[in-house]
């Protein structure tokens, strides 16, 4: 007797049209390791249906001190090899801020951000627990005219038992970003749980792939049979206006 498993239908992301974090500029993070993983990693990009990247290094004190001038020059370099392989693709860069006190210092000297579009600037905290003054750093990015989207906030799995937290985080003028990896289990039950209790209740603004290497590609190939995906779907997310 045979037993034909399920085709897991193609994943066509082109109704979000533009990935607002990833990981590809080579050598500066935990992302792409070298330019032939960044080439391929954006080849896949492409495959998937989006049409732009605006790709998001790490900038966190003592462990990735990258610059805009560190990450406009990898951006540059990309950009030739691109050009160099024919491969037509929109790419920008900005970064993905982590909340700690070197960025309070960038604000209280208002440092300029690099931002996703216009004043628009992606940010994460902590794994472990939200920085207490979480909400006056949101305030303060504000007075100076930027926008803060909270990057993957189902990953804060700690605030399980705090949901009103991402009610008080939107009313504070947050904006939430959906990693789509989460949607699959990627990063665990409690991650897929969270981001389904977010994604119900309308409060994702943005979805991104938070994309660091192949392993996420082959995940994401799977979105289509997440469940949850037809919601994902009808979500009224933004990413299209970047």
């Amino acid at each position: 007797m045979f037993f034909w498993k399920k085709k897991t239908e193609p994943v066509d992301l082109s109704w979000l049209g533009v990935d607002m974090h990833s990981h590809l500029i080579p050598g500066i993070d935990d992302g792409s390791p070298d330019m032939a993983s960044s080439i391929a990693l954006i080849k896949d990009l492409q495959q998937l249906g989006y049409r732009k990247l605006i790709t998001t290094p790490h900038i966190l004190s003592g462990l990735y001190p990258n610059t805009p001038e560190i990450i406009q020059s990898g951006l540059a370099e990309v950009k030739q090899e691109l050009a160099a392989q024919k491969i037509n693709i929109d790419i920008h860069a900005a970064a993905e801020y982590f909340i700690d006190e070197q960025f309070q210092e960038q604000l209280s000297e208002k440092i300029p951000l690099l931002t996703l579009k216009d004043n628009l600037v992606l940010v994460e905290f902590s794994m472990i627990t939200a920085p207490l003054d979480l909400q006056d750093v949101l305030f303060e990015m504000q007075l100076q005219h930027y926008q803060p989207i909270i990057a993957h906030p189902e990953r804060y799995v700690y605030l399980r038992s705090r949901l009103e937290f991402f009610e008080e985080l939107k009313h504070a003028g947050a904006h939430l970003q959906l990693n789509l990896l989460s949607l699959t289990g990627h990063y665990g039950v409690h991650v897929r749980e969270l981001a389904e209790y977010l994604l119900k209740n309308g409060l994702y603004d943005y979805a991104g792939t938070d994309l660091h290497g192949p392993r996420h590609i082959e995940k994401l190939k799977t979105l289509s049979s997440s469940p949850l995906y037809s919601i994902l779907k009808d979500a009224n997310l933004k990413n299209t206006s970047l």
